[in-house]
């Protein structure tokens, strides 16, 4: 493993990992054609490897009321451009341009969401992810009102929350590591991904 993805350890090879974390990077590089460097960043420690990626799958993998799989990206890659994160706002991008199938929107998002071509109901979900994460706030009753009049649930406003939470947990051990972000991730969402393999 190349150890320029982190300044902690990394492991020499998946087979000196236990076998839920080798088969879950595994599982990873099927599907997406490269092991993402946070899997390998986080592998040094198991059990943190674990809880990490079972509180991800559970807010992000879960079935909300209305909040959508792009809009939960497009919370992660807002954070992660305030918190100065280019690997999550590169990764993450990619991923909300798949599931937005718009290519310009990430990238928007990420630099400036309030000039952003995004929805009234998107702009004021990520007023109030940027709200909690860089103003201490708390739900009060003005932010309640304000979230249910675009049509957000208590359980999405839950969402959310902790989808800013996480991912600013996230932010800070990513920039701690100095790790990058796979190149894989800026053709995503972008070109076919065959052509993405081909340039991998």
């Amino acid at each position: 493993m190349q150890n320029a993805i982190s300044r902690f350890a990394v492991p020499e090879t998946l087979v000196d990992l236990p076998s839920d974390v080798r088969e879950r990077i595994l599982s990873v590089q099927e599907k997406a054609g490269f092991i993402p460097n946070v899997f390998l960043m986080l592998a040094h420690r198991p059990d943190e490897f674990r809880a990490f990626f079972a509180y991800h799958d559970a807010l992000m993998d879960r079935e909300s009321d209305t909040l959508t799989p792009s809009e939960k990206e497009m919370i992660v890659v807002a954070t992660s451009g305030r918190h100065a994160c280019l690997y999550c706002v590169v990764a993450h991008g990619a991923v909300l341009r798949i599931y937005s199938k718009n290519t310009t929107v990430a990238d928007q998002v990420a630099v400036n969401y309030r000039t952003a071509k995004i929805s009234e109901r998107e702009r004021t979900m990520l007023d109030f992810a940027m709200y909690l994460s860089f103003e201490h706030g708390a739900l009060n009753d003005p932010w309640d009102a304000r979230l249910k009049a675009v049509g957000f649930t208590l359980d999405d406003i839950w969402d959310i929350g902790a989808i800013t939470a996480f991912f600013s947990l996230s932010n800070r051990l990513v920039s701690l590591a100095t790790t990058p972000p796979n190149d894989e991730f800026y053709l995503m969402g972008r070109v076919p991904r065959d052509k993405t393999q081909k340039k991998s």
